[in-house]
């Protein structure tokens, strides 16, 4: 029988330490507060929340928080999951824009979330343009 399938059978570990190497797998819980920059190395805030398809069970979109001091001027986006890459080495994600860009582009308040990510996603929408 293959390790890794006996090792899904019976619970054990019988591959090496690190068996998500590559990295394949992230929880959610170590993808909330992963700060977001852009292949500038520019600080364009951290990773708010995710957000589930119960439906289809996908990432529908990472929420991020961007600038702001003390709560004020914060803004919120939501990122499609689609649009952020994995910086493994810096436990962190990469987003194509620029600080700019985010500061121009509209967000949302935590008392209005998006119901879906179509409007964001969708032909003609915000960030349809991308990726």
């Amino acid at each position: 029988m293959e390790t890794i399938l006996k090792d899904n059978l019976t619970g054990a570990n019988n591959e090496n330490l690190f068996a998500n190497t590559p990295l394949k797998y992230l929880t959610a819980t170590s993808i909330i507060g992963d700060k977001v920059h852009n292949e500038k190395n520019e600080n364009l805030g951290e990773i708010k929340d995710v957000m589930l398809n119960i439906v289809t069970g996908q990432i529908e979109y990472f929420v991020i928080e961007f600038g702001g001091f003390l709560g004020i001027g914060v803004k919120y986006f939501a990122i499609p999951f689609r649009l952020l890459k994995v910086d493994a080495p810096n436990k962190s994600f990469i987003f194509s824009q620029t600080k700019e860009a985010l500061e121009k582009a509209p967000g949302f308040d935590l008392e209005h979330w998006p119901d879906t990510n179509l409007h964001l996603d969708e032909v003609g929408g915000y960030w349809s343009f991308m990726g």
